[in-house]
């Protein structure tokens, strides 16, 4: 069972990292972001893309993942719908 975003916020404030909520439209690609410090994502609806290291990952609803410090990496929305995700970083 996957837990709410309430729960999930709480969940990663215990352990230290933000939390944002977003949705992209279908076909939405986010290129190469590199951020200062570790973060955490999660997929909540829908289909997406997440290349990290050179290695393309297919997330599943629920499925945490976390992205060292300084790691480009690219998210895509290949669903026909809109998606749900949220990340975090590291304090």
């Amino acid at each position: 069972m996957m837990v709410s975003a309430q729960e999930l916020q709480f969940q990663w404030h215990q352990r230290g990292y933000s939390f944002s909520l977003w949705h992209d439209p279908p076909g939405q690609v986010w290129h190469d972001f590199v951020h200062p410090t570790d973060e955490v994502f999660m997929l909540l609806t829908g289909e997406i893309t997440l290349t990290i290291h050179g290695q393309t990952l297919y997330p599943k609803p629920g499925e945490e993942i976390k992205i060292p410090a300084n790691t480009p990496h690219t998210i895509r929305n290949i669903g026909l719908t809109e998606n749900c995700w949220c990340f975090g970083y590291k304090h």
